[in-house]
Order: structure tokens, then C-alpha cells, then sequence
């Protein structure tokens, strides 16, 4: 059993998990529900003339997708987030719905529903490299004052994107969430989402977020580990967090965590897939390493075993979203 973890210098016993009555977690994801634009050329793009490919809308937002497969993976899954008052925010709330999630939804008077463009551009190995621009708009936009503490009663654990740190008032709002979940008993996650808006504010900011997060799980890339402590090797999030999970895509996942006065550090390997899109699919691995890590608590497994298990869970709910129909958002 994990006993302690090292946060900014000071001991920190890892929280047991609370038994429920019901098998299925009941989590609550805060955070983005854009409208992806994605262009997906057929070949690399000129400047000044046209190239084909195909421009699709689809569901977006880390927060929204994370919750999305928490609950096709069997979770008791809420999405509390932000739209404008259009009809891209009606889609999207709809689509979301469409998988049984529980939608919180504050519509935001004279701000649009966020969209980011995405644009795929084809690399070696059948994978896809992807460049995004963003225009969050009403996805920033909720407060504190939104969330209903009716909202977070009996919720077991909660999961932050990086995004909902970084920029005010949703920051604020996060905030507030985690500690609506800390009075509830239940423990945070946090993904460090993307290194260009982590780190947008400077990397003792990016720091500060986390660090006034405390999360219990830390999930995130190589690029974004090394971005955030400024250094490789990404067992220094255990500075931030008792278990900490690097993302390697086709390679993988490193798990780390504190057992006693050790430290554990395992691969868990995964099967390489060809994708031409992977967007979505490190969202997919955090619901699918919550819902097999939340349920570990009932197994009274070790820790290493809950750890290797919930990793592999988290590389099978990836690689199903690399695979998945992504039906197009209807604004009609």
C-alpha cells in the first residue's frame, strides 16, 4: 500500500480511497467543451494556394472527452464546464449527453462556445503530427460562484486538465472545485494537458498551480514533465504528487510512485497502432486509468499491481480512441 508522498518538501500520507456502495466511481471531470475544426490535408499545405483535404467539426475539449470515455468505461461521470449561448454549445452538450454524462452546464452570455482549429499533418510510421490554434472564449469564462456543492456530494475523485489552471476566472473555479472534492473525501487528478499553455504564464506559475492543486494522481508527457520541473526524468513529479504517470504514446507509459520510503518506477508497454489523428487519445488514457485505479480499492491489490493494471486499462482506452467513429457535430 502507497503510505507516503513527498509534496514541496513536506511528508504526505496518500489518501485511502473511501468505499462506496455502488462498483461504479463516481467522478467528476471540470474543465473545456470546444468545437474542433479539424483540417486534415492530403498533402503537406503551400503558401498562397489551396491543397485538398477534409475540414470536419467534431466535439472537443479535454475535459469533455475525458469524461466522455469515463463514463463509456463505466463511470458515474459529470462534466462541469461552459458554453456560449449558439447553437455550437447546444451540439455540443447534446453529444456529450449522448454517452451519459451528467452535463453542468453554465452558457455564457456574450461569449461564444470555444473551438480550436486542428491541423494534422502526416509523419512517418502512419502517425500524425498536430499543431492547434485556440480560441477558448466561454470556456474560461466559468466561476466559482457557478459550481453547486450538490454537484460534487459523493464524488470520489475529480479530474483537472492543465487548462482549467491557467487561465481566470475557471481557474478560480477549479480551485473551488477541489476543494468541494477534498470536503466530499475524495481525491484530484490533474493531466499537465499541453506545455505551450502550461507554461504560458512561466514555469514558477505552472509550479504554483499544481503545487496549490495537490494532486493525488499527476498524468502527463515527457515534453510536458520536462517543461514544468525544467529538467528530465520524470520521477521529480513525485515532488508534486504521490503517483505520477508519463504518457509515451506508441511507447508506452512510466509509472512512478512512493511505496514507505521507496520508490517505484515501472514501464508498462502497449501495442503500436497506426492513427492518422490522435487527438483525444491521452484523454482516453487518463478515464481509463481512473476508472481500473478508483476500482482497485475494492481488490485490495498492492500497489504496484493496482498501478500496472490501471496503466494497461489507460493504453486500451487510448488505443480504442485512436480507432473510434468521430462523428461530426451538427449545428442545425
Amino acid at each position: 500500500m502507497l503510505q507516503v508522498a513527498i509534496l514541496g518538501g513536506v511528508p504526505r500520507r496518500v489518501p485511502s480511497l473511501p468505499r462506496r456502495a455502488s462498483t461504479a466511481p463516481r467522478v467528476v471531470v471540470l474543465g473545456d467543451l470546444m468545437l474542433d475544426v479539424v483540417f486534415a490535408p492530403e498533402r503537406p499545405l503551400e503558401i498562397g494556394t489551396d491543397v485538398a483535404g477534409r475540414v470536419s467539426l467534431r466535439q472537443g475539449g479535454s475535459a469533455a472527452t475525458t469524461a466522455r470515455w469515463l463514463a463509456r468505461l463505466g463511470a458515474r461521470a459529470t462534466l462541469v464546464t461552459a458554453v456560449g449561448r449558439d447553437a455550437a454549445g447546444r451540439a455540443l452538450v447534446e453529444a456529450v449527453r449522448a454517452d451519459k454524462v451528467i452535463v453542468r452546464v453554465v452558457r455564457v452570455t456574450g461569449a461564444r462556445t470555444g473551438r480550436i482549429g486542428v491541423v494534422i499533418g502526416a509523419a512517418g510510421g502512419g502517425l500524425a503530427e498536430r499543431s492547434f490554434v485556440a480560441d477558448r472564449s466561454a470556456a474560461d469564462e466559468l466561476r466559482a460562484t457557478d459550481l453547486q456543492p450538490e454537484w460534487f456530494a459523493g464524488v470520489e475523485l475529480l479530474h483537472l486538465p492543465a487548462y482549467s489552471l491557467v487561465r481566470e476566472p475557471l481557474g478560480t473555479a477549479a480551485r473551488r472545485a477541489v476543494q468541494l472534492t477534498r470536503e466530499a473525501g475524495g481525491v484530484v487528478s490533474l493531466d499537465l494537458a499541453s506545455v505551450g499553455p502550461l507554461l504560458e504564464g512561466g514555469r514558477r506559475a505552472a509550479l504554483a498551480h499544481v503545487r496549490d492543486t495537490a494532486p493525488d494522481l499527476l498524468l502527463g508527457t515527457n515534453a510536458e514533465s520536462d517543461a514544468l520541473l525544467g529538467r528530465s526524468g520524470g520521477d521529480g513529479l513525485l515532488e508534486l504528487a504521490p503517483i505520477a504517470v508519463l504518457k509515451r504514446g506508441a511507447k508506452g507509459a512510466t509509472v512512478f510512485a512512493r511505496e514507505g520510503d521507496e520508490t517505484l518506477r515501472f514501464e508498462v508497454a502497449t501495442e503500436r497502432l497506426l492513427a492518422t489523428d490522435t487527438t483525444g487519445a491521452g484523454d482516453a488514457f487518463d478515464a481509463g486509468f481512473i476508472v481500473d485505479w478508483l476500482g482497485s480499492r475494492a481488490a485490495r491489490r498492492s500497489a504496484a499491481a493496482s498501478l500496472r493494471r490501471a496503466a494497461v486499462a489507460g493504453h486500451r482506452a487510448a488505443a480504442r480512441q485512436l480507432v473510434a467513429d468521430r462523428p461530426e457535430i451538427a449545428l442545425a
